[in-house]
């Protein structure tokens, strides 16, 4: 006689279990319904603070984060995740920096495999077969309105998920399930209160009162997704990040008394990726950048973003040693856009070096928008520094 199947509360209960074993640190479990703050959405996409990000504002993306179930029809259940983080403190050195969650591996692989392995081994429980599919932010959802529906947060006005026992450095999965599993609780209370350390700790001040964010004045936004030129305006405020921005969590009060670092391997720094040079950078050819990025999230910015971010770190730093390296990638950069950003990051760092790689790039280069970002530096630079 075969044994009846686990019954739903019992399958929910099994399926977090599962899913603290496999390195997850939250896990609770929403309805595919329409998220309540759609409008919200829809408004920032009508102001444009997606910048050039046109995927997010397709009508099949906009139909789907309004519907989960157009994703997977046989969605009646949706399995939110939270992947911890946190880095290990550090000292602050004279050097790039990249992103926490960025530092290791690549977490859409990684966290998309072991949501999958969850998945078949849940099948395995229940003893049947079901619809489900996984999205590690590669899918068209609100991925933060659904974990605060599971009960694992509220969404801070750092525009973070902040849970009150862990803090906010988390990345989320959502897995859809083909299963009939009773819902959590809504996380409701909004514990931010009158704090506005984020807001006043943003570099560019790209932060909004909707707990939305402006992304095109967004540090993360400009050295991952944009692939123009930074505005002028911004160069300076990128700071020392080569990639992402962690500023307005490194800040949050949550984070400073419960964040705990993550223990798992996947999410430990490369070395290569500790306290990045941003000299050794600039010099990087495709071939290299393929080879030393292979399973590493920084590969989306590309060589050339990426080239172009170090550029305006190496601005940023002011250390003379730096001039070398942007003054080669001036002269001999294959990319316009590197070229120009290896000019203003000369006109930063300044001195007579840096005043003759400019005058050098004067006389070579044959792009007109180079041509004005070498003369605004020279502009800025005294006619005979010292």
């Amino acid at each position: 006689m075969s044994s009846s199947p686990p019954s739903p509360g019992a399958t929910a209960r099994w399926l977090k279990e599962a899913a603290f074993r496999r390195g997850f640190e939250l896990a609770g479990i929403t309805t595919p319904d329409p998220p309540p703050h759609l409008d919200v959405y829809a408004a920032w996409l009508e102001a444009g603070r997606h910048g050039e990000m046109g995927y997010l504002a397709t009508g099949r993306a906009r139909a789907t984060r309004a519907d989960p179930r157009l994703l997977l029809p046989e969605c009646r259940s949706l399995l939110v995740l939270a992947a911890n983080t946190t880095p290990l403190p550090e000292a602050r050195r004279s050097s790039a920096r990249v992103a926490a969650y960025a530092r290791g591996e690549d977490y859409h692989q990684t966290l998309a495999t072991r949501a999958r392995g969850l998945l078949d081994e849940l099948r395995s429980f229940v003893g049947a077969e079901f619809a489900g599919r996984v999205y590690t932010d590669t899918g068209p959802l609100l991925e933060r309105e659904l974990a605060q529906r599971a009960g694992l947060g509220w969404i801070g006005r750092n525009t973070c998920l902040i849970h009150p026992r862990h803090g906010s450095m988390f990345l989320l999965v959502e897995v859809l399930l083909g299963l009939d599993l009773p819902p959590d609780e809504p996380f409701a209370a909004d514990r931010c209160g009158a704090c506005r350390r984020c807001l006043d700790a943003c570099p560019t001040a790209c932060i909004l009162p909707d707990r939305t964010l402006d992304a095109t004045r967004c540090i993360s936004y400009w050295t991952i997704e944009a692939r123009g030129s930074i505005p002028a305006a911004l160069r300076e405020r990128v700071g020392d990040w080569l990639f992402g921005c962690d500023v307005c969590q490194d800040v949050c009060a949550w984070n400073a008394r419960f964040g705990q670092p993550t223990p798992d391997p996947a999410f430990a720094a490369r070395p290569i990726l500790a306290a990045p040079d941003p000299a050794d950078w600039l010099a990087l050819s495709q071939e290299a950048f393929s080879a030393r990025l292979r399973g590493s999230p920084l590969k989306r910015a590309r060589r050339a973003g990426l080239a172009r971010n170090a550029a305006v770190v190496a601005g940023n730093l002011r250390r003379p040693g730096d001039v070398p390296a942007l003054g080669e990638a001036l002269l001999a950069d294959p990319s316009p856009l590197v070229r120009a950003h290896a000019a203003w990051g000369l006109g930063r760092v300044g001195g007579q070096q840096a005043h003759r790689w400019l005058r050098r790039a004067l006389t070579l280069e044959p792009e007109a928008d180079v041509r004005l970002e070498i003369d605004a530096a020279l502009a800025g630079l005294p006619e005979r520094p010292a």
